[in-house]
């Protein structure tokens, strides 16, 4: 059963503009959602449970309560017509697996869906899904990283490259990034520098780090860790 407040034709109308739909309003989807939305991209959102339809109306473009385990449900949303779909279920995994099945069958040509595990994400994966997400892996792996040193933030780029943003190391205050040997000595790069004021601009050789400066630096994940730890 599908239930619009705005009729069938605002999904179309969402589809036709920067527009993302995200199937499963539970606490990962909405958080998406509402990130996506305050980006600037239109979203449509669906889900089965007619009190959380109610708490994000108003807050999305357009949200549904629909069941988007029956294609004629994602028909009637004109679902064939966005590019890019997000499957968030999180707690039904046959839910997400015909959700994600009927997805692709109708040739959407970018379907990201949440795997609860592995077992979940190797089904998604054979099914053909373009992109499978590990919210509760992903984040503790990050946390995991950030508890073992003194990063402020970490993101792995790729198996085994990560991005860090840290407080600029005392080893590095009054030098030139040319002439401090970085990538020899650390195996790091240092992509981007802000002042105590919190302006971001790009680091080049000329760069002269400062204390309380903060800096972005890339690299391969052990030699981001262990740059990481040296003192401020």
């Amino acid at each position: 059963m599908v239930n619009f407040t705005s009729g069938r034709n605002t999904a179309k109308k969402i589809a036709q503009a920067d527009s993302v739909a995200v199937i499963g309003l539970g606490r990962f989807g909405a958080s998406l959602a509402l990130e996506l939305m305050d980006s600037g991209t239109n979203v449509l959102g669906i889900d089965l449970d007619s009190e959380i339809v109610q708490e994000l109306n108003g807050e999305l473009t357009q949200v549904v309560r629909a069941d988007a385990t029956k294609r004629e449900a994602l028909e009637q949303l004109s679902i064939n017509e966005f590019d890019r779909v997000v499957v968030a279920i999180g707690t039904h995994l046959q839910a997400s697996i015909l959700a994600c099945s009927k997805l692709l069958s109708m040739g959407v040509p970018n379907v990201w869906a949440k795997a609860l595990d592995d077992q979940h994400g190797l089904i998604l994966e054979q099914l053909g899904v373009h992109h499978i997400i590990y919210p509760e892996k992903e984040m503790g792996k990050r946390v995991a990283h950030l508890v073992r040193g003194a990063m402020m933030d970490y993101l792995e780029i790729d198996s085994g490259f990560a991005m860090v943003k840290m407080n600029s190391p005392k080893v590095l205050h009054g030098l030139r990034l040319g002439d401090s040997k970085l990538r020899k000595h650390y195996g790091v790069t240092v992509a981007a520098r802000a002042n105590a004021e919190g302006k971001w601009q790009n680091a080049d050789a000329d760069t002269v780090l400062k204390p309380g400066d903060r800096i972005l630096v890339l690299g391969p994940i052990e030699d981001t860790e262990a740059f990481g730890q040296l003192p401020e």
